[in-house]
C-alpha cells in the first residue's frame, strides 16, 4: 500500500508539472530550468548543459532522449577538487545555494574530458571552472577553481581559446546603464585573462554598447562579440583588437548569446520591433523597458562569407516562453534558453542540417 501511494504521488506530481507547463505548439517545454540563460550541447553525447540565472539555480544537466533535467552541481565532496593553478585568486569553493549561473563555454581538453566555464553572480562575481568527465552513465562534473572579475565588473558571457586564454564580456561597466546601451552609448567591454596572469585586463577597442554574447573562432585567430545596443555581431582579431574586423547587423531581432553548435555559429534573441509590445524597446525617464511583454523570437546563423545573419527559425510571442537568449542545435532539434522563463523550449527542425 505504501508503494502504491508513493507511485500515485509521483504520477500526480508528474501530471501536475505537465499541466503547469503545457506546450505552445510548435514549442515543447522542459520545465524547472529556472531561467536557463545559456544552453550548450555536450558534443557526441545525448546531454545538454543549461545555466540558471537566479540565486541557487546553478547548472542543469539535460538528457535529450527523455527531455528530463537534473540539478548538476550540488556541492557534494566528490564534486570539489580544487586545482592549485585555478585557485590562487579564488576565495574558496562555490556555494551551490548561491550559485547564479549565466553565460557558459565548453572547451575540449582531451578524449572524454571538457572544461566548462561559467559566469557566476552568486556570492561573488567570477568565472567558475569545472571539469566534465565522460563515461558510462551521466557525465561527471567537478569544480576546479574560479577567477574573480575585476572590482566593479560583472561578466555576462565567457569563452576561451585552446591555449587557455579566457575572454569575458561586461555588459555595463560602473557608471553606465541598460538605458545607455539601448540608446547606442558605449557601456561594456571584453576582458582577457592570459594563461598565468593574476587578473583580467580590458582589451582596447572592444568597448561597445552592451557587450553580450561571446564566442571564439575554431581557427583561434578571431572572436565574436554581440553588441546588444547595436543588435549586431562585431568580429575581432585576437592579436590586435583596436579596430574591429567587421560588424554584421541582425535583421529585426536583438541577439543575446552566440555559440558554435552543430558546426554552425548560431545567435538568438527577441524580436526588435514587436507589435504586441508596442513596437521597439523604449527608454522612459532614463529606465529601459525590461521586456516582460512577450515578444516574438529569432534564431539566426552568422554567415561571414556573405556578411549577413541568415534566419534559421522564428516564432510569434508564446504564452509560456519569453526572453529568448540562447540556442543549441542537436539531432534536428533546436533547444532554446531564456533569461526570464522557468523552462527550456524545444523546436523540431526536420530540415536543419548540422555542418561538418
Amino acid at each position: 500500500m505504501s508503494l502504491l501511494l508513493a507511485l500515485a504521488g509521483m504520477l500526480a506530481a508528474g501530471q501536475s508539472a505537465a499541466a503547469a507547463c503545457p506546450p505552445d505548439p510548435p514549442l515543447a517545454y522542459v520545465c524547472g530550468a529556472e531561467k536557463p540563460e545559456d544552453v550548450l550541447v555536450l558534443p557526441d553525447t545525448p546531454w545538454l548543459v543549461a545555466s540558471g540565472f537566479s540565486p541557487g539555480a546553478g547548472l542543469k544537466l539535460v538528457d535529450r532522449r527523455d527531455r528530463q533535467l537534473t540539478r548538476w552541481f550540488t556541492g557534494a565532496p566528490d564534486q570539489i577538487q580544487p586545482d592549485p593553478a585555478l585557485t590562487r585568486s579564488c576565495p574558496g569553493p562555490l556555494d551551490p545555494a548561491l550559485f547564479n549561473a549565466r553565460g557558459l563555454s565548453l572547451r575540449k581538453l582531451d578524449a572524454g574530458h571538457w572544461r566548462l566555464l561559467v559566469v557566476n553572480h552568486g556570492g561573488r562575481e567570477s568565472i567558475e571552472q569545472f571539469d566534465i568527465t565522460l563515461g558510462a552513465g551521466p557525465p561527471r562534473l567537478t569544480w576546479r577553481g574560479c577567477q574573480p572579475m575585476p572590482p566593479g565588473q560583472v561578466a555576462n558571457a565567457v569563452a576561451s581559446f585552446a591555449d587557455g586564454t579566457i575572454l569575458a564580456t561586461v555588459l555595463t561597466r560602473p557608471g553606465t546603464s541598460i538605458a545607455d546601451f539601448v540608446e547606442g552609448r558605449v557601456t561594456g567591454g571584453v576582458w582577457r585573462l592570459a594563461p598565468g596572469a593574476p587578473s583580467f585586463t580590458l582589451l582596447p577597442g572592444t568597448e561597445l554598447p552592451g557587450n553580450n554574447g561571446l564566442e571564439v573562432d575554431p581557427d583561434q585567430r578571431r572572436f565574436y562579440v554581440i553588441a546588444f545596443g547595436w543588435h549586431a555581431v562585431v568580429v575581432y582579431d585576437r592579436t590586435d583588437t583596436r579596430v574591429p574586423l567587421a560588424r554584421v547587423d541582425a535583421p529585426d531581432f536583438m541577439p543575446d548569446n552566440l555559440h558554435w553548435t552543430g558546426g554552425r555559429l548560431l545567435l538568438a534573441g527577441m524580436r526588435l520591433d514587436e507589435p504586441a509590445c508596442g513596437g521597439l524597446r523604449r527608454v522612459i525617464d532614463g529606465v529601459a523597458d525590461p521586456m516582460r511583454c512577450h515578444r516574438g523570437w529569432v534564431v539566426g546563423e552568422l554567415d561571414l562569407a556573405h556578411h549577413r545573419v541568415a534566419t534559421v527559425a522564428y516564432g510569434l510571442p508564446a504564452p509560456g516562453f519569453n526572453g529568448l537568449s540562447a540556442a543549441a542545435l542537436a539531432d534536428g532539434d533546436l533547444w532554446l534558453g531564456s533569461f526570464q522563463s522557468d523552462r527550456l523550449a524545444v523546436l523540431p527542425l526536420p530540415h536543419a542540417k548540422e555542418a561538418p
